[in-house]
């Protein structure tokens, strides 16, 4: 059984989406602020972290922060809505993803699903598993690990999917709308940045080709490509 940790200071709100996680399946245990959530999420007791941001004790964006020196658990932060700075600095953190608050349960239970369902090598076919190689970058998706000049990279769980992607398409320009759809599970909204944010802290720690451009290259107004060198 898949188990989610539900951290959020609305006890009722909680205990609603609780309900509604475990209707559909998957374990839940709540706590109701940051440092009991930190805590509990270090733990490795659980698979996915909820983790809403407005906290006492510790906000969520600080809990991510802590978090992420320790752990890359797939996190999916609980933004305000309309909140764009809480869930830029969240995807800059290392979360996979964010849902505005309040959101409707189907639509909760579609994002979780939609990142377990990209975590889980055992759900892809064989063909998708072999190993890759584009220059000095190596994924294995059977391991879901990637190297960058034979130095493992720490990568969280969209991190890998998105780079994955990349480097199967390697040389040709995957639009943003692809990928959000296959490393996030849904479609790009309006406005929406988090494709970028993920791109930005893949190549904070790819660094530069020899000539000093970018590994991955914007192609203005279309999406992104891996170079190949």
């Amino acid at each position: 059984m898949i188990r989610i940790l539900l951290v959020d200071d609305d006890p009722e709100l909680c205990s609603m989406q609780g309900e509604y996680l475990s209707n559909e399946g998957f374990a839940v245990r709540m706590c109701h602020d940051g440092e009991s959530g930190l805590e509990e999420a270090l733990s490795g007791h659980h698979d996915l972290i909820l983790l809403d941001v407005m906290m006492p004790k510790l906000n969520g964006i600080e809990v991510l922060r802590r978090l992420r020196i320790h752990s890359n658990i797939p996190v999916l932060m609980l933004t305000a809505k309309g909140d764009d700075i809480d869930r830029i600095i969240g995807l800059e953190l290392g979360a996979d993803d964010y849902v505005s608050k309040p959101c409707t349960p189907r639509e909760l239970v579609a994002r979780v699903r939609a990142i377990l369902r990209r975590a889980d090598p055992e759900k892809q076919d064989s063909g998708q598993l072999q190993p890759l190689r584009v220059g000095a970058l190596a994924i294995s998706a059977a391991s879901r690990s990637a190297s960058w000049h034979n130095e493992v990279l720490d990568l969280t769980s969209t991190e890998f999917n998105l780079l994955e992607m990349l480097c199967r398409r390697a040389g040709r320009t995957i639009s943003k709308e692809d990928l959000s759809l296959h490393t996030l599970g849904r479609p790009l909204a309006r406005y929406d940045r988090s494709i970028d944010v993920h791109v930005s802290n893949l190549r904070q720690k790819l660094g530069l080709l020899k000539d000093g451009r970018s590994p991955i290259q914007t192609i203005r107004g279309i999406g992104y490509q891996l170079v190949v060198e």
